[in-house]
């Protein structure tokens, strides 16, 4: 018997771009499980009772499955059907592609469980130490399983991943203004002047910040909140601050101040650490507000929304 040529058209070799593979797999992905189903039983009429889909769109979708890859998939005796060659490579790849699929949809689903779902949670790492973990320990009182993703980093690092969608909340300061977002302000966060130990200014309990006008300061690096907070408090105290050293954890200035290389404004510490005298600054007023946020028109499953109401309830209580 003469060999003739299969008809169907071949996906070309060149075809393999960005664009073209994006098509065939849109054009694919719904036929995949009618596929799998069609192989496992190797009988059209029994895979479409087992999957309650009629027989004739069963049979459609295989063919134009084939037609689309440009291969034969079934060797084909009436009704009943087996793979070839072809047909067993690509059920190889399906029923893994399908697991992973079922995978991803048992993830969300577990995510989204109202008692024992996750809240991916942003803060700042100042408040790292006690904060959020007494917040944390508060609210899992009421739902012990519910589980978090924890992210410590700067304000606006955070902001960029609330908008990725890798964030639901965060604790952030300043509390931002920007349309995509929604944030509420909880408390606010006295600072003070940090100075080493044997500093001409540590036997004092107050300050003015202007009287630290000559010193060096040690900072957080730019586009962090608290050096952004800084500036403009030395501003609107007459002065730019001269820095020496900037740095990316407040903890680590206290270390920096402690050591003589300079001072710095700084919340209050979670323990306090020697060689450092923490002093009240009485003009200007050196806050800092702390507020939640979250992406504006973004939906909250159960989890995130029973802790978003929780943060909220804690308005003027938040800090320890």
């Amino acid at each position: 018997m003469t060999h003739q040529p299969s008809s169907r058209p071949r996906l070309s070799p060149t075809s393999d771009t960005t664009g073209d593979a994006e098509d065939i797999v849109a054009r694919l992905a719904p036929r995949l499980a009618h596929f799998a189903g069609v192989a496992r039983t190797e009988h059209v009429t029994r895979a479409a009772q087992e999957m309650n889909v009629p027989q004739s769109t069963l049979s459609r979708a295989m063919v134009r499955l084939e037609h689309d890859l440009g291969v034969d998939l079934f060797t084909r005796r009436g009704r009943t059907v087996s793979l070839t060659s072809a047909g067993r490579t690509f059920l190889t790849h399906v029923e893994r592609a399908l697991a992973e699929v079922a995978r991803a949809a048992e993830e969300v689903r577990a995510d989204a469980d109202p008692a024992t779902g996750k809240v991916a949670f942003g803060f700042l790492h100042t408040m790292g130490a006690e904060t959020v973990p007494g917040l944390i320990q508060a609210f899992r009182a009421d739902h012990p399983r519910v589980r978090f993703s924890l992210v410590q980093n700067y304000g606006e690092a955070m902001l960029e991943r609330l908008r990725a969608g890798e964030l639901d909340l965060c604790l952030t300061s300043p509390v931002p203004a920007a349309p995509d977002l929604v944030a509420r302000r909880l408390d606010e966060q006295k600072l003070r002047l940090v100075v080493p130990a044997d500093h001409r200014l540590a036997a004092r309990r107050r300050v003015r910040l202007a009287e630290a006008a000559d010193e060096a300061f040690v900072t957080l690096e730019p586009g962090y909140g608290l050096r952004r907070i800084t500036d403009d408090l030395c501003k609107e105290a007459g002065f730019k601050p001269r820095v020496a050293f900037e740095g990316e954890e407040a903890e680590t200035l206290r270390g920096l101040v402690a050591a003589g290389l300079g001072v710095a404004l700084l919340p209050p510490p979670a323990v306090a650490r020697p060689g450092v005298v923490e002093l009240t600054v009485t003009a200007p007023r050196a806050a800092r507000e702390i507020g939640v946020a979250w992406l504006e028109g973004h939906p909250d499953t159960p989890p995130v929304a029973a802790f978003k109401k929780f943060l909220l309830s804690r308005r003027g209580n938040l800090l320890p």
